[in-house]
């Protein structure tokens, strides 16, 4: 078993074991059937309760997060959709964690999903021998989840084939999964309470595999959004960017007037707007927070592990390089004009460096 300490990004049951367990023994709510937490435990966990020492792990609007929890707690699987980066499956990993301390139930979805990952497969030596029995049987994440009342996450849905999507139909509404191949009473699989599923889906691949109308009543869809506020944002990046270069042995942390203009840059990239509410050209690639935050943690390592400092504002340019090519060529051409033509206006000694490094651009 690999050790808690070395895990590079332990599951949120792991993580924030002491906070759960001081919500269950406080705990004086009414829950749903097979819930491990009442509603407004699993909120508190989620949007962080200062007076309990419960920390805040969601930056967003909580009337976002009662409504998961009621659509959880109905026979309806929620739907998260929104923009990539957007913390969507960090939320729906959260809202498992609360809901039945487990949240590694997890689909990911992808053109190669196929209907096996999803429900059973068969170890086929022991099929070979002794035939189809619940001792071959080898449960996927669906089965699993409906066997222990647990809530099921599925990544990216829209990613999956259509015909591997609509094999979900049945086990949302009837709450049953068939094993045609056993038996009797064994053959079917009937879901106990607590029981559900948290799929998610960026609306950029919305359209990849477009939801069929059946599949998609069966869920409630929630939007959830880009941060709203700048210093909201930063104080997030910040935070988040410490934590990774701490795990990457980097002692330092990150500058203040680096994060700001590592942020700003991405929100206007990401809005087309300036602060002044100037107009240009919006990047096609993600400009979310999450990257943000990755952009950060690059611009940490790069500073401390070749000049032993925390990192500069040319290092952004150097490191943004790579996320505005990654989706489209013409983004480095509207990174190159956003240097040269908006930095400018901009005060301060790191909008400075940040224009002075726009030579590092490549092309």
């Amino acid at each position: 078993m690999i050790e808690v300490e070395r895990m590079q990004r332990p599951p949120a049951e792991v993580r924030f074991a002491d906070e759960l367990d001081r919500l269950r023994k406080a705990d004086r709510g009414a829950r749903p059937p097979g819930w491990a937490l009442s509603l407004d435990a699993c909120r508190k966990f989620v949007m962080g309760d200062p007076g309990a020492k419960i920390s805040r792990k969601f930056v967003g609007d909580p009337s976002l997060i009662d409504r998961c929890l009621v659509t959880l707690a109905t026979s309806r699987g929620l739907m998260l959709i929104g923009e990539p980066g957007t913390a969507k499956s960090m939320l729906s990993e959260l809202i498992a964690a609360a809901i039945c301390g487990e949240s590694t139930l997890t689909i990911q979805g992808g053109a190669a999903t196929t209907e096996d990952q999803i429900k059973y497969t068969w170890n086929y030596a022991l099929l070979v021998a002794e035939g189809p029995t619940t001792r071959s049987l080898v449960p996927a994440p669906m089965l699993r989840g409906m066997e222990g009342g647990k809530i099921v996450r599925f990544e990216e849905i829209t990613r999956c084939p259509l015909e591997v999507q609509d094999c979900m139909l049945s086990l949302l509404s009837e709450r049953v999964l068939a094993i045609p191949e056993l038996r009797g009473l064994e053959a079917m699989v009937f879901a106990r309470e607590g029981f559900n599923v948290i799929a998610t889906a960026n609306t950029r691949d919305r359209g990849v595999n477009e939801m069929s109308a059946a599949l998609k009543r069966r869920f409630n869809f929630e939007t959830v959004f880009p941060i709203a506020d700048l210093n909201t944002e930063l104080n997030l990046v910040e935070t988040e960017a410490r934590a990774l270069l701490e795990r990457s042995g980097v002692t330092v942390a990150p500058k203040k007037d680096v994060m700001e203009v590592l942020v700003t840059t991405f929100r206007e990239l990401r809005t087309g707007t300036t602060e002044n509410g100037e107009s240009l050209d919006r990047m096609s690639s993600v400009m979310s927070t999450a990257e943000a935050v990755s952009v950060a943690h690059a611009v940490g390592l790069r500073g401390w592990f070749l000049r032993g400092e925390a990192g500069t504002a040319a290092d952004i340019v150097e490191c943004l390089a790579g996320t505005a090519a990654e989706d489209n060529a013409d983004d480095l051409a509207r990174l190159r004009r956003y240097l040269e033509q908006h930095v400018p206006r901009k005060k301060g000694r790191q909008w400075q460096a940040l224009h002075d490094a726009r030579h590092l651009l490549p092309g």
